[in-house]
Formats: structure tokens, sequence, C-alpha cells
């Protein structure tokens, strides 16, 4: 006892300090980003206020305008396949500065980062919606939280699982010590979509920067207004540590300008769609260029007949309509026990009918715009395909006061009847459709999950987690919750990525931060200088007569499942290792 107690008091005194510590805040400095430009206060004059009718005529400017209002916005300039790889130089010259920067730096740019964004979320939420037509509720969810995770997740483990790691030997190397080290690869080129344009750029800058890269993003062509003010954020958080300038650059533009970025840079990150995801997997293999693709998804939400049906009911709702109906992972088919399906209907019914949507800035709406020109025409394509071949509508929501703006909106619809020889069961609908299906069994729910090209993420409820657990497992996809959706990427430690048309390789977690990293196997002596690698007699050049019969025992020796065998094999070993050399015949002939 005389022994421990001092111990256990230095270990309270311990943890009773690191606790003081935490309760000082952290000396983070602030920074000023103009917003100016920004705003929509009224007082915008009329010339730079019009509403914007879209050319279907390709011009070399990337027009931006608010999807909610067709309120302009501005132009940004289509970057050339030279001004690009210009942008990639000045890029690899910051990285060779930044690739010297200690972590200590690094978490404080992340920190003053932080600091930025929980001090203005009204502001970069404002823009995100004006940019995109979601709601401010939907950009808070979507940009501001998941950005925040990130972040701290970076400033609590990044470092940790950027160190090198230590592996073991294996037998024939126990003399030796191994582990993996991560050093940057160079400049990141990440083309994002326009769903979340804040988050989007966010969250592969931040596993770039912090593993020592620099990084050059190609936005969307649909949110360049709101990605080249979140550039202004990041610079002048880099700028607060000392960073070297264009270590983080935004560049606009449409498909040349991301095929010229795909062939200056080291690392591909894509989030979109299949079809374009091709096309960079195709101008990659030019240069040998790794990628990372996050592409579609249909993701399925499966319901069991012992759930809470108005609480899951709830759920399934926000996982349809997330975004404001611009869907990121979101749940597009819903796979419903015959013996909840028609209260679990009428339930979802009850809630869609009670969603407006409209200009998410003007009124209190629940559901914003569409952000893609002409997309209302696609959802309305698949519904109609879907009511020809016997489908039903239900229950949809209202659309509000929405102007000039009416191609920009599709009010939540619930259909019944559905099956999957109907597009709307097969395609990416990217929309506010909610697709029910029923289900009799759970090998059934399992097959019809798996029927889909798509294998991002699925979500299953039911009252018996083990049960969940056991059809989620069946299910080929990247991402799968439990009584939940889209929880998975509020933990950015786990890695977020899909198969089959989804894509592959995986950002996020500590295999997105690693994926941003050249990843080096290392092995050395153990006891350097004192014991050293030599090549053992009977196989060094010229190989002795043995020389087989010696690898042979030494194989064995090493790795034969019978501890008597493997003592034999030693024996043998060492008894050739003491023998005086011969050699072939063959040999001596040459020799002479």
């Amino acid at each position: 006892m005389a022994f421990w107690w001092p111990l256990l008091v230095l270990g309270i005194a311990f943890a009773v300090c690191k606790f003081l510590l935490m309760l000082i805040p952290p000396n983070v400095p602030s920074i000023d980003v103009d917003a100016s430009d920004m705003l929509d206060d009224g007082s915008q004059t009329r010339e730079n206020s019009f509403i914007y009718v879209p050319s279907k005529r390709h011009t070399d400017k990337v027009q931006c305008y608010e999807p909610a209002t067709m309120k302009y916005l501005g132009y940004f300039s289509e970057l050339k396949p030279d001004e690009v790889k210009e942008r990639v130089a000045l890029a690899r010259k910051a990285q060779k500065v930044w690739a010297e920067s200690s972590f200590k730096q690094r978490r404080q740019f992340l920190r003053i980062l932080l600091k930025y964004i929980i001090e203005h979320q009204e502001l970069i939420c404002e823009i995100s919606s004006r940019d995109t037509g979601k709601t401010m509720v939907d950009a808070s969810l979507g940009e501001i939280m998941t950005t925040c995770e990130k972040i701290t997740w970076l400033l609590s483990e990044g470092e940790q699982w950027l160190k090198p790691e230590y592996r073991s030997c294996g037998r024939s190397m126990l003399h030796k010590t191994s582990k993996v080290e991560f050093y940057p690869l160079g400049v990141i080129g990440a083309i994002v979509s326009w769903n979340y344009p804040f988050h989007n750029i966010l969250n592969p800058m931040l596993a770039a920067v912090f593993s020592g890269n620099s990084i050059v993003i190609k936005v969307s062509e649909h949110a360049s207004w709101s990605g080249c003010f979140y550039l202004r954020i990041i610079q002048a958080a880099l700028a607060a540590v000392g960073a070297p300038e264009n270590l983080v650059d935004v560049i606009t533009g449409f498909a040349e300008t991301g095929q010229a970025l795909v062939s200056s840079v080291d690392k591909v990150i894509f989030v979109g769609s299949p079809g374009v995801g091709r096309m960079i997997m195709r101008n990659a293999a030019d240069t040998l260029t790794p990628v990372t693709l996050e592409l579609g998804g249909k993701d399925a939400f499966i319901v069991c007949e012992d759930v809470d049906v108005p609480h899951v009911a709830q759920i399934a709702v926000r996982a349809a309509l997330q975004s404001s109906g611009q869907n990121c992972a979101g749940a597009e088919r819903f796979y419903v026990h015959r013996d909840v399906y028609s209260s679990f209907v009428a339930e979802v019914v009850k809630i869609v009918k009670s969603v407006t949507a409209g200009p998410p800035l003007v009124g209190r709406y629940d559901m914003g715009a569409i952000c893609m020109q002409e997309h209302s025409e696609k959802l309305q394509s698949l519904v109609n395909d879907a009511l020809d071949k016997g489908a039903e509508i239900v229950g949809r929501g209202s659309v509000g006061n929405i102007a000039g703006a009416v191609d920009q909106y599709f009010p939540p619809t619930v259909i019944v009847n559905v099956t999957h020889k109907m597009k709307l069961l097969q395609e990416e609908a990217f929309g506010p459709i909610m697709p029910i299906m029923k289900f009799s069994s759970d090998e059934e729910a399992v097959k019809l999950a798996n029927d889909s090209k798509y294998g991002l993420g699925c979500a299953v409820f039911s009252g018996s987690q083990r049960r969940a657990r056991k059809i989620a497992s069946q299910i080929v996809c990247g991402v799968a919750a439990i009584n939940d959706f889209a929880s998975n990427y509020m933990c950015q430690s786990l890695p977020f990525g899909g198969v089959k048309e989804s894509g592959f390789g995986r950002f996020a977690g500590v295999e997105g931060l690693r994926a941003c990293c050249l990843v080096k196997s290392v092995v050395e002596d153990r006891w350097w200088p004192y014991i050293k690698t030599k090549i053992p007699k009977p196989i060094q050049y010229p190989v002795a007569g043995n020389g087989f019969k010696f690898q042979e025992s030494l194989v064995e020796a090493l790795y034969g499942l019978n501890v008597w065998d493997r003592l034999r094999a030693l024996v043998d070993v060492l008894k050739m290792l003491s023998e005086k050399n011969t050699y072939p015949s063959s040999t001596r002939r040459r020799n002479d």
C-alpha cells in the first residue's frame, strides 16, 4: 500500500492539472475576410440583380445565379489548360515549402479555420443557400457540422495517423525493425460537386494540407460563386500561420479545365457522376495518376416490422429530402416490411404533406430549390415512367411563392406500387422522391437492396440490433448505418466511399488522410552496427553445391508446422553453415 499510494496521488494530480489546462482557452487569432460583395442587403443595383435566363450555348464564362430566385450573381472565367498548369506549378512550388511545416503549425491553421467557421456560421450557410438553393438548416447540417467534425478529428488524431507506424518483422527478419512512413504526395487535384459547396471544398483541402500537400480544387460550374468566396477564408487562415501563397487554390471552368487539372497533379479526388468519373479515369490513365472516385448513390432504406414507425418515418423523410432535395448519399429506395407497410406509408405521407418548398432566404420553407437547370424535368420523367408502369402517387408536399423560378422546384413526392422494372428504382434521381416497396422476409430485403448498379450506402432499421446488423452485413455497399441514416459521415474517423458504380477509394477517416500520402515501407537493422545482414556462405556467389539444400532446411526451420521438424531443420542449417563450401563441378570448370 505504501508503494501504490504515491503513484495514486501523482495520477490524480496529473488528471486535475490536465483538466485545469483544458479550461484555459487556446490562443487562436481571428481572421478578417471581406464578404461585403457576397451579401444580399437589398442595395444591389438593377444592373447586377436581374433575373438570369440560362443559355444552352457554351461560352467561356461560368455564369452564376441563385437557383431559388434566378437572381444573377455574376460570372467567372473558364480557365484554359495552360492557365490550369500554371496554377498547379505555383501550388507545387508552395508545397515544397509546406512539406517542411510542423504539425503544430498545421494544427494552428485548423484552429483558426474552426474559429472562423463557428463565428460565421450564418454567413457561410447563407452563401451556400444562395448558390445552391438549400435551406439554412440543411446548410448547417451538411456544410458546418460535417466540416467542424472533420477539423476536430484532425486536431485530435491527425498527427497520430501520419506518424511512422511500426509493423511486425516476421520470423526471418527478427533482427530488423519495420515501419510504414507517410510522406506528402505533392499536389492534390480535387474536382468536386455542387451540392455541398463549402464542405466539398474543405473536405479534401483539410486532408491534403494537414498531410503536407498543396491542393488545387476545380469547383462545379453550378457552385463557383460560393466556392471562390470560401477560398478567401482558407487563404486568410493559411496566411495567419505563415503558410506560402498558392498552397490552396480554387479554379473555375468546364470539362476542359477539369481535364487539364487531372493531367497535371499527383493525385485526383473526384466527387460527381459515374459518367464523368469514367472520363477522369481515362484521362488519369495517360499519366498513371491515382484517383479516388466518390460517384453516384441509390441507398436502400430498409424498415423491419418491429420498429417505432413514427420515429423511423421522420428519419426516412429527412433521408429522402436532405439537402433541399439535392441528395448526397441520400436514400432513394425504401423497402418496408409488409406488416407495417400501410402504417409507414400513412405516416410518411402525413409528414411530406407538411413540407413546403420555396426560396429559403425569402420565407420559412422546409425545402429549397433544385440547383441544376432542367433537373426537375428529369425527375418528372422518372415519375412518369413509374406511373406508366403501374405506380401511384399517394402524397406530395407543396410549393410556396416561387415567382419566376418555377422550373427550379419539385415538390416532395411519395410513390407506392413500385417495382425494379421502373427507372425510378434503378437510376439515380438526386431529388425529393420516395418510392416505397414491400418485402416479406429479410432475405428478400437483402436481394432487393443489392439489385442496383450502385453501392454507396444503406440504412437498416429493426427493433433487434443483431437482426439489423445481419441484414446490413449482406448488402454490398461501402457505408452502413444501423437504426439511423448517414450518421457514418459524422464519425470522421471512418472512411467514406462506395463500390460498383458508386466508385472506389476512400476519403475521410484514417484511410482518406493516408490516401493523400506516399506510403513508404522502411526496414532497418534493429541492433546496428552490432548485428548486420550477412548472406549465409552456402548461398554466397559462387553458390555452393548444398545451396538449395540449405534453403530447404532454412525454410522448414522458420516456417515448419511441427516444432520437432523445425528443430531438426535448424540443426541441419547450423551444420551447413559450419561446413566448408563445395561448389558444383560446372563452376570449377569455368573457374579453371
